[in-house]
């Protein structure tokens, strides 16, 4: 992963993981249902960006470099794969 994007992404899951303390200290505190459930909504688009963000550097880098030396197919079938669990 290059340099950037990995700074970006440890950024994402860094913050992700700040606001999962607060959404327990939250939780602890009794606050409202709806301020939370935002919270817990805010956390999971944190770390879909973050996942997009790796899935996009193993395309452009790891299939890139499997489908140059002629090993694509495994590197497809697990990104398709991948997709299939994302679509969930």
């Amino acid at each position: 992963m290059e340099c950037m994007d990995k700074k970006q992404v440890l950024n994402l899951l860094k913050t992700s993981r700040g606001q999962m303390d607060g959404i327990i200290k939250m939780l602890e505190d009794d606050r409202y249902c709806v301020d939370i459930s935002k919270q817990i909504l805010s956390v999971q688009a944190l770390l879909k960006k973050a996942n997009l963000k790796i899935i996009d550097q193993h395309i452009k880098h790891c299939l890139t470099q499997a489908l140059s030396e002629g090993q694509g197919d495994s590197k497809i079938d697990e990104i398709v794969e991948l997709i299939d669990k994302y679509a969930k």
